[in-house]
């Protein structure tokens, strides 16, 4: 923009990021469209953009950007009578939800990003849907920015952005927060959505990199926000809490050339301490109060792992006690593979192998990498080394990344190569005294699914 200082335009640039969500929140419940209130949200930015580098930030950025917004919406309202009836119709499904707040005292902007949460997150959309819609409004990421999260093309994820918002509006989906009745039935979805985010971030499912940083930061930061809204909901702790004490390993799962560090092999100096000790205390206050939740037995296996010195003093015992509790909270194959491989830490790659084994009859673990390289890592430690390498090779066909891909190539190598004296790992290096089977350590899964 001409005139505009770099200054002035990071300045802008952190107001947006902040008030976006909370602007179009506020026009979502004033005027009941989703489309209206982006256009216009985007507009007051644009005039942002040209009158804050001259006249100044103002006191109060949210509510001069609602009034410029509003001010737009009016006009485009007033010069399309057809479009002003068809909202006039969606309003009062808007207005049953009650009077939209008006700003508060000090003139700040009321904050109704709890129900565009909901909104955005609705059962009723698919689930691609939902964490596309979330990235778009909730995140404020442009529609090429949340395709190339997804290494999806920006014409694909447009279409799938244009078809949530006409399910909003087709489908009258209230813009509101759900009753004391509806909220325990509603909230995990809007948990889901926030994870998926996170999840394809820290662990990426395919492309050139392992991460994509910027999404699992957003995903930290819609947490956030979240936590902030529902204070009182253990299980947004839990979710941030989970987040948290897996993103703090983020410096240490990659190394110089950006290949895949394991949990075994990380360099816990580079885990951050002071993400580890916030999550830590969201444990506390997750398994507080209640039965436990699903994110915040999640949590807490996360938790045990950062407090470990390293991977053969970790308290398997109780992580696999904690894996039993996830099981019974949510049964699922991926939980029962995690658990699979805690078990293999305590007792052995035998015991691993046995419970792995059992599941291969899960349609959900076709194709599913993590799985496969587990099973090879236990049948390499168990010297079963032909069968070990067909387990590479199928892991090499369904991993995501190419980061992974090279690590298991390196493992199938290893399977292929001649035999080396005894004493010695296949790399030529001494097998460790301290392991829990004679020197055996397991590349321990390291992330969301493997927390």
């Amino acid at each position: 923009m001409t005139g505009q200082t770099p200054d002035a335009g990071a300045s802008v640039e952190a107001i947006f990021r902040e008030e976006r969500g909370r602007l179009l929140a506020a026009l979502v419940r004033r005027f009941g469209d989703l489309d209206l209130a982006e256009e216009v949200a985007s507009e007051a930015i644009e005039a942002a953009l040209v009158h804050w580098p001259v006249s100044g930030v103002p006191p109060k950025p949210g509510a001069w950007l609602m009034t410029t917004a509003r001010r737009r919406a009016v006009d485009r309202l007033r010069r399309d009578r057809a479009y002003a009836a068809r909202l006039a119709v969606l309003q009062v499904e808007a207005d049953r939800a009650g009077p939209a707040p008006a700003a508060d005292a000090d003139g700040e902007l009321p904050d109704e990003r709890l129900q565009l949460f909901f909104t955005c997150a609705h059962p009723a959309l698919p689930a691609e849907d939902r964490v596309a819609l979330t990235l778009r409004c909730l995140a404020g990421l442009t529609t090429p920015e949340v395709a190339r999260a997804f290494l999806l093309p920006t014409a694909t994820m447009a279409k799938r952005i244009v078809r949530a918002k006409k399910k909003i509006r087709e489908a009258r989906i209230p813009f509101r927060v759900p009753g004391a009745d509806e909220l325990p039935s509603r909230l995990p979805g809007v948990l889901q959505v926030i994870y998926s985010i996170f999840t394809e971030g820290y662990a990426a499912s395919s492309g050139p990199d392992l991460q994509r940083l910027e999404l699992a930061e957003e995903a930290v930061r819609l947490a956030r926000i979240l936590r902030r809204l529902l204070p009182g909901e253990r299980e947004v702790a839990g979710l941030l809490g989970l987040m948290l004490l897996v993103h703090a390993r983020r410096a240490a799962r990659i190394g110089p050339d950006g290949e895949l560090v394991l949990l075994d092999d990380q360099d816990r100096r580079r885990w951050d301490p002071a993400m580890i000790e916030e999550g830590q205390g969201l444990v506390v206050v997750a398994l507080t109060g209640g039965p436990p939740g699903l994110y915040g037995v999640q949590a807490a296996i996360s938790a045990l792992h950062d407090e470990a010195a390293d991977v053969a003093t970790t308290d398997w015992p109780q992580i696999v006690a904690l894996y039993d509790v996830l099981l019974v909270l949510a049964p699922s194959p991926v939980i029962a593979l995690n658990r699979a491989v805690a078990v293999a830490m305590r007792d052995g790659p035998e015991a691993g192998l046995a419970l792995l084994d059992s599941l291969a009859g899960e349609p959900r673990l076709r194709g599913y990498h993590p799985y496969a390289t587990a099973r090879a890592d236990l049948l390499q430690r168990l010297g079963r080394l032909g069968e070990a390498a067909d387990a590479y090779r199928e892991a090499l066909a369904c991993a995501g990344t190419e980061p992974e891909r090279a690590h298991l190539r390196r493992r199938l190598r290893a399977c292929e190569a001649p035999p080396v004296p005894d004493g010695l790992d296949r790399d030529g290096t001494a097998t460790s005294a301290d392991g829990p089977d004679g020197g055996w350590t397991a590349p321990v899964p390291d992330g969301p699914d493997g927390a």
